[in-house]
């Protein structure tokens, strides 16, 4: 059986490598075309960052929770409609903020920035990117969409990140987002970094309400970890 698995799973994992790939070569497009130019170290250092933490995240969820990848290649069945909505737009301001970076920072130096300020940017990258990533590993349910997850066994996750937040995912989003529009220098591109922060409150009260209706044991788990983003805060 345990053969079985790890054929099963293997498969998804590959297409992600492969989809790393296809990613990386969409970003470089949106990062350099804007740009007018190849000649951005600050966009190299970003990249290569990038590639490392990706590296790190799929080997990482190969590793604790290969099944996640094949659960969040394509939209569920049962996805709630209003998810599609918020979560294509969030997408679209996510692709947003490389292009208006490079616009910012490379051809028109909008708000020009100083190197400490890149230094900010990689450090909330990396703990976004690795905090999201830590979320993924411990929850099997950490699909792409917002749904109840009946045919794949639905239950509380309360461990990891999930013992002390109720929605690390969306938590570590905003860092990691602020951290590439940092990264690159940018301060012109932490504005689609607030609409994503807007969407994202939006998307963690619907399924919040959705789990607490829906899902057994989610409203006791409320109980006890009563804090959505910031321990102590919501």
């Amino acid at each position: 059986m345990a053969h079985t698995d790890e054929r099963i799973a293997s498969g998804p994992a590959a297409r992600t490598w492969i989809g790393m790939v296809v990613y990386v070569g969409i970003t470089l497009v949106l990062m350099f075309w804007p740009a007018g130019t190849i000649d951005w170290r600050r966009g190299w250092l970003f990249v290569s960052l990038f590639v490392i933490l990706m590296f790190i995240a799929i080997g990482w969820i190969a590793r604790d929770n290969p099944e996640l990848f094949a659960a969040r290649s394509k939209v569920q069945a049962g996805t709630k409609g209003w998810d599609i909505v918020v979560a294509g737009l969030t997408v679209v301001l996510f692709v947003c903020i490389m292009p208006v970076a490079a616009l910012d920072d490379v051809r028109f130096s909008w708000a020009p920035t100083p190197d400490w300020v890149t230094f900010i940017g990689y450090a909330l990258l990396t703990v976004g990117f690795m905090g999201a990533t830590w979320a993924q590993s411990v929850n099997r349910h950490f699909e792409a969409t917002v749904r109840i997850q009946s045919d794949r066994d639905h239950r509380v996750i309360d461990r990891g990140p999930y013992a002390h937040i109720r929605h690390p995912g969306y938590a570590f989003a905003i860092p990691m987002a602020a951290g590439i529009a940092l990264s690159l220098g940018s301060l012109v591109a932490l504005l689609p970094v607030g609409g994503i922060l807007v969407l994202l409150a939006i998307r963690t009260l619907g399924e919040d309400a959705m789990l607490r209706r829906d899902l057994p044991g989610y409203a006791d788990y409320a109980a006890r970890v009563m804090h959505r983003w910031i321990p102590g805060v919501w």
